[in-house]
């Protein structure tokens, strides 16, 4: 362990948190990023700088972690790495296997001496996170030798010192145990600063917290110079790391970057008084906050590294002319825009895989296919919005009628029965008929073309099953599952005003329905359900904060008029969320968005087979 020396401390240094975008198990990408971001730190005089968790891995390894020979190449990518340590002090995350036990660890390396090891002392285990499965938990105080390659090294709970700074780590999960904050014992042991790298996914309205309740509040509670650096990018496909960096001192804000950047590294570095708190200057924030804005940067980085990681071509799309496919169509287009601004044609269309172009719509027309698909049941709206809306963005659509393939499959159903199919009589399975049908010509083109089918699947459907399964949900990809209709409504208008989207305008002047019952039923999504403001907060009360049928009757009823209708609407939600819990095990791959998903693989588990809520209904019945 460290020991403070009798010296002062040194006054200004310049400190620094680099985020990088990582790919599981990619060891060339992962170190030549890293190795990127210590050489701009040192040309930018940065002494001591901080590395975001697990990034010589990657985050998302899953369990990989559990085996041996990925720690040992971690290892073995750490020693390339700390050659290049050089008048510097780097943090580099990585797993360190002991003993057939997997720990989270931050590597302190200073001029290409390796000090030693910190372990990770508290793991994720809620939301999204199964740390516990793959790590162990450090003991707090305690620390051990490991010998590696010759080389004596101490590991667990240590404080170091360099350049006359004392400072030790806090690692992601650390930071967010209130009562069991590492940073506690750190300020009893009279650290100067704090490093907290972190792979911290992304949700709207988390960075917020995260700058305030981690790094401000962290800074003043410990009475030190406190440093966040986290992941970057969609880094195995599902969680999206918005590459926040942020320096705090003694309860003042004084740096935080841009987040969601295209580019593969990004360096914040600070010039801190550590003497004197008042002469470190505060640097201005231009990092945007909005919901609406939040959600199309992170959407746009986590398309762009999923199609450049994924190496496809592309992307295909069955574009309904409704909110859920639009919204799809406008979020690849903004990723090419803004991926394209910020990295420039050249860089763009190289990490992308087309050839070059100099303007967003000659790009889209390369990168995003569409193909309305009509029947009998579909309108001349509909058909028009999704015209108007490709065009207006440089897609390639396309246009067929899949009324043959209907028939085809009806007629032989009823050869089979023996009887005629009716609405009366065959109501879902005539409207799932149609959807099914679409499925196979669409995966066609996008096999073809080498592109990742998207699905345009949302989170309200998710909860009720509103949806056919093989159907409108396949596909490969789901980038807006993990946010509920209400909020899709309401960010289609704000792009088509503040973005400046003028084909969004026919849609936005739809209501949603499925188009798969005949014209004159009138058929409406929330006729076939409930009002969507009202499934999302039945879902917010019954899944996101696991309240009883009954719970959910009495915190509604007060604003709510037909209380009747209410028990109606709880009831079918409930219901239709324990049926259909096997299509939420099948939907695509989902982009974790909001503070919360019903994507069983990540977010919320719950049974396939189950009560349904028996018990708890019937109590509601009786309120």
């Amino acid at each position: 362990m460290a020991q403070r020396s009798a010296s002062p401390l040194p006054g200004t240094v310049i400190i620094g948190g680099a985020t990088v975008n990582q790919i599981p198990m990619d060891w060339r990408n992962n170190t030549a990023n890293i190795i990127d971001a210590i050489e701009e730190a040192i040309q930018n005089g940065v002494k001591i700088l901080c590395l975001p968790e697990l990034c010589i891995t990657g985050y998302g390894c899953e369990d990989m972690f559990l085996s041996d020979w990925l720690s040992e190449k971690a290892w073995e990518e750490l020693l390339k790495i700390k050659p290049h340590c050089n008048n510097v002090t780097v943090s580099v995350g990585l797993p360190v296997r002991i003993n057939g036990i997997t720990y989270n660890g931050a590597c302190v390396i200073s001029n290409g001496k390796i000090l030693g090891i910190t372990f990770k002392q508290n793991l994720a285990r809620d939301g999204v996170h199964y740390e516990p499965r793959w790590f162990d938990a450090w003991i707090p105080n305690k620390i051990i030798t490991l010998e590696r390659n010759g080389e004596t090294i101490q590991a667990g709970d240590l404080i170091y010192e360099t350049n006359g700074i004392r400072f030790g780590f806090e690692i992601c999960e650390d930071a967010w145990r209130k009562t069991l904050r590492p940073g506690y014992r750190l300020k009893e042991r009279g650290v100067d600063l704090i490093l907290n790298p972190s792979a911290s996914h992304f949700a709207m309205g988390k960075s917020l917290l995260r700058e305030e309740e981690i790094a401000r509040i962290g800074s003043e509670l410990f009475d030190c110079v406190y440093l966040y650096a986290n992941l970057l990018g969609n880094e195995a496909g599902r969680m999206i790391y918005d590459g926040d960096v942020v320096i705090a001192q003694k309860g003042t804000l004084v740096a935080v970057n841009t987040r969601l950047i295209f580019k593969k590294t990004d360096l914040l570095c600070h010039e801190i008084d550590f003497n004197n708190a008042a002469n470190t200057k505060i640097a201005p924030v231009k990092d945007n906050k909005e919901k609406n804005e939040e959600l199309v940067r992170a959407t746009s980085l986590a398309l762009f590294d999923y199609l450049r990681k994924s190496k496809s071509k592309g992307f295909v799309l069955s574009l309904s002319g409704g909110a859920d496919s639009s919204m799809c169509a406008v979020l690849v287009a903004e990723m090419v825009r803004r991926a394209s601004a910020e990295l420039g044609w050249e860089i763009f269309c190289k990490e992308v895989g087309i050839e070059l172009v100099w303007d967003i719509k000659s790009a889209v027309s390369k990168l995003l296919t569409t193909a309305y698909q009509g029947t009998d049941n579909s309108s001349s709206s509909t058909l028009n919005s999704a015209k108007k809306l490709a065009e207006s963005i440089g897609a390639e659509f396309h246009h067929w009628n899949i009324q043959p393939e209907v028939d085809s499959y009806v007629n032989k159903i009823e050869t089979a029965l023996k009887r005629d199919t009716s609405w009366e009589t065959d109501d879902i399975s005539l409207q799932n008929i149609q959807a099914r049908a679409r499925s196979p010509i669409i995966w066609l083109l996008a096999n073809i073309k080498r592109s990742i089918l998207l699905t345009t699947s949302n989170r309200s459907e998710g909860d009720v099953g509103y949806a056919t399964m093989d159907g409108d949900t396949s596909g490969s990809l789901a980038p807006i599952s993990g946010i509920h209709k209400t909020f899709i409504l309401q960010w289609l208008r704000w792009a088509e005003k503040e973005l400046g989207y003028t084909g969004l305008n026919p849609v936005n002047n739809l209501q949603p329905t499925a188009e798969l019952r005949p014209l004159e039923r009138n058929q409406t999504d929330e006729t076939d359900l409930m009002p969507y403001t009202v499934l999302a907060e039945i879902e917010r009360l019954g899944i996101y904060e696991r309240n009883t049928p009954g719970d959910i009757y009495q915190k509604m009823k007060a604003d709510f008029g037909d209380q009747q209708h209410l028990k109606n609407y709880i009831r079918k939600f409930f219901k239709l969320w324990s049926i259909n819990q096997w299509k939420r095990e099948r939907y695509a791959p989902a982009f974790h968005l909001d503070d919360m998903n019903v994507d069983p693989r990540s977010w919320c588990r719950f049974p396939i087979l189950s009560s349904g809520f028996t018990e708890e209904l019937e109590a509601l019945d009786r309120l």
